[in-house]
């Protein structure tokens, strides 16, 4: 992810949120569109009113007929992509449907028969589960009764019908699936900074506690030894300079820690980065540290956020791959970061102030950059010693 979050934040914009009501006219179009295409099987009863074949009372009805199932079909699979009906008028509209649809085919004729496929569509995106499936299944037996009536032989719709009920289904299960993880996610979220607060007022505590009541104690002894013993005051403003350089040391010590990136942390927000670029990621699932002190483990990690910046910002690439080895060298064993991708590596002709600040801060933990042109692309490569050789990689 690069630094100011913009790749995220625009990919929250533009994308259609799954099981979520729209939250503007473009969001709700998108989502129409995804809807009409399946309208296609009303291309049967439409070409049968426009033939001339039925009265005009018979084909006004059967116009109204056809806009109030079209109505009620997209009223109630758009809301169910929101905010859903109650479960009492879900019930109602579902049967009005399947009603419709019996009485459109017994009166008009077998090329109403299709109506029946949007009856299972709606039955299994729209009513719980151990309902639709009966409702799906006794839908799918009156088209079958009805198709035996008129002797024809659209046995491949009856099976059309039974399966788009079932697989509305589990698209209605996916996207209860999306929008429950949606919410653990931001619950772990929450929890995650609840938890680091904690443990920041935990370790401010345990840091200043006591250098500060020491502070206090010595400053009240120096007070009252100021006026009699100003040898013995003197002393007790040393010791208090002393603690006082102590804690300030420990508190820059801590803000250090909590500043340091991790690298499984970047390994995750590089997924996301990229997947929000449009750049197809193959990344490492985790990150062996064996072995590897936190400085180093900290240069990899701040490598790796250099090099998925670029790769966002300027490569022009399609494609990155991660990886993350522990490998054998001369040297002795390290820790190797690669990064490579397929675009154009940026328009500089020489190393970026980026780049440069990398190698110091790797040469600082005694470890080395390479970074430059490949035949299809950019690679960058960071490695880092370590203390223990685990048995992964390969040596080189």
């Amino acid at each position: 992810m690069t630094d100011d979050g913009l790749p995220e934040e625009l990919r929250a914009e533009n994308a259609i949120r799954v099981g979520q009501p729209p939250r503007n006219r473009a969001d709700a179009m998108r989502k129409l569109v995804w809807i009409l295409p399946w309208l296609i099987f009303l291309g049967s009863p439409v070409q049968d009113l426009t033939s001339g074949h039925h009265t005009p009372a018979a084909t006004v009805a059967g116009w109204v007929a056809l806009a109030s199932f079209t109505g009620v079909y997209l009223s109630l699979v758009f809301r169910n992509m929101g905010r859903p009906f109650s479960g009492r008028a879900v019930g109602a509209f579902v049967a009005l449907l399947g009603t419709l649809a019996l009485v459109l085919c017994l009166t008009l004729g077998s090329a109403w028969i299709g109506l029946f496929v949007y009856v299972s569509v709606t039955c299994g995106a729209t009513l719980p589960q151990r309902i639709a499936y009966w409702a799906i299944g006794l839908n799918t037996l009156t088209m079958l009764l009805v198709v035996l009536h008129f002797g024809a032989d659209d046995w491949s719709l009856v099976l059309v019908v039974l399966l788009l009920g079932f697989a509305m289904m589990g698209v209605k299960q996916l996207v209860r699936t999306t929008v429950e993880l949606r919410k653990a996610r931001a619950t772990v979220a929450q929890l995650a900074a609840n938890e680091e607060r904690l443990r920041l007022a935990r370790d401010l505590h345990d840091l200043l506690g006591h250098s500060l009541s020491l502070i206090t104690l010595k400053s009240e002894l120096a007070g009252r030894m100021l006026p009699d013993h100003p040898d013995k005051a003197a002393q007790q403003v040393s010791d208090i300079e002393q603690v006082s350089r102590q804690a300030l040391v420990d508190v820059r010590e801590a803000v250090t820690g909590y500043r340091r990136p991790r690298l499984s942390e970047e390994l995750a927000g590089t997924q996301v980065a990229l997947t929000a670029a449009a750049v197809t990621a193959d990344m490492p699932d985790d990150a062996d540290l064996t072995g590897v002190p936190e400085e180093s483990e900290s240069a990899l990690a701040w490598a790796l956020r250099e090099a998925v910046t670029n790769v966002v910002r300027h490569s022009g690439a399609t494609r990155c791959t991660v990886e993350v080895l522990h490998r054998q060298t001369l040297d002795g064993p390290v820790l190797e970061l690669t990064v490579e991708d397929n675009g154009s590596g940026g328009s500089g002709k020489g190393p970026g102030n980026g780049l440069t600040g990398l190698t110091e801060r790797l040469e600082k933990a005694g470890g080395t950059l390479e970074a430059g042109r490949v035949k299809h692309g950019f690679r960058l490569v960071a490695r880092v010693p370590v203390t223990t050789s685990p048995a992964v990689g390969s040596g080189a």
